[in-house]
């Protein structure tokens, strides 16, 4: 891990305005290694001033204050550590939504947007009145708020084994308005919600593997709840537990949405067809990755 920035690296006789500290910063930051290194610093100076990114290019020649100055310090110094932007910020988007984040959740990835895609447009096939929708991994709430959000129809369901990912997404759901998603604190390999069946499981669950995880960046590694990365294994654990849960409480014609790593398509589609489900899809993310796999119980 790298090792913070002192204050006095600063050159301390200089006059910072906006744009002076953009580029100082930016080149600090691609010196030690980061990508988007502008991006960020505009990120976190944006937080620090209360402005938009455009406010920063309309306001270039506004100097800092003493305490401005202070508080960038020390948020540049977490990100120097590679603290993540989202964690030292506090939010991120999804979906263009506004979502709380902490070192209890996932960050949300764009790549998990897909996951909701393809989710909405099964619960959009499905002909009833209410869809029910069981979603396994809340973290933030990203996934099951977005659903909601986006398919007024759908009545969903997410459980999370951990307590404070939970309190997170409660606070997501108040922020983003949702009165269609219950969360509920449950263990997916226990017997939750014995009686209970639905339209759609989706889950964005745990699937590095444990050798995996050590090329991870340190963002994710030394940062970002592991429990909510790996599962300590071969990457499959989950997706294993899943699918039998999919199995088990799936309606007739239910579907079953998973993200999972760019290298699990082949295995993935043979635990899923294992689990007894048939129509088995995969799709490829932005980036050309084998990222969702989709499947439906007959």
């Amino acid at each position: 891990m790298m090792q913070p920035i002192a204050a006095t690296t600063f050159p301390t006789t200089r006059r910072w305005t906006v744009l002076s500290l953009i580029e100082w910063s930016t080149n600090h930051l691609i010196e030690h290694g980061f990508d988007e290194a502008r991006l960020h610093i505009e990120l976190l100076l944006a937080h620090v001033l209360h402005y938009s990114r455009l406010q920063l290019y309309t306001n270039f020649d506004r100097p800092l204050t003493p305490n401005e100055l202070a508080h960038f310090k020390e948020l540049f110094k977490r990100r120097l550590t590679h603290e993540p932007l989202q964690y030292i910020i506090g939010e991120t988007e999804f979906m263009g939504l506004p979502f709380y984040v902490n070192p209890n959740v996932l960050i949300p990835r764009p790549e998990t947007e897909m996951l909701v895609e393809k989710s909405i447009e099964a619960i959009k096939s499905i002909e009833n009145e209410r869809v029910e929708v069981l979603d396994i991994g809340t973290g933030t709430g990203n996934v099951p708020i977005a659903i909601a959000k986006f398919a007024s129809n759908a009545n969903v369901t997410s459980i999370d084994v951990s307590e404070e990912a939970l309190e997170v997404a409660a606070k997501n759901v108040e922020r983003n308005g949702v009165s269609n998603v219950s969360l509920l604190n449950a263990n997916v390999f226990d017997d939750f919600l014995s009686q209970t069946t639905f339209d759609v499981i989706v889950s964005n669950p745990p699937y590095i593997s444990k050798d995996e995880f050590g090329s991870l960046q340190p963002e994710v590694q030394d940062f970002e709840p592991r429990v909510a990365t790996t599962d300590g294994a071969d990457g499959f654990t989950f997706i294993r537990r899943i699918s039998k849960v999919a199995q088990q409480k799936l309606n007739a014609g239910g579907f079953l949405l998973m993200e999972i790593a760019y290298n699990q398509s082949e295995s993935a589609k043979r635990i899923v067809k294992q689990g007894g489900l048939k129509d088995i899809e995969v799709f490829a993310d932005f980036a050309g990755h084998p990222r969702i796999i989709s499947a439906r119980k007959r």
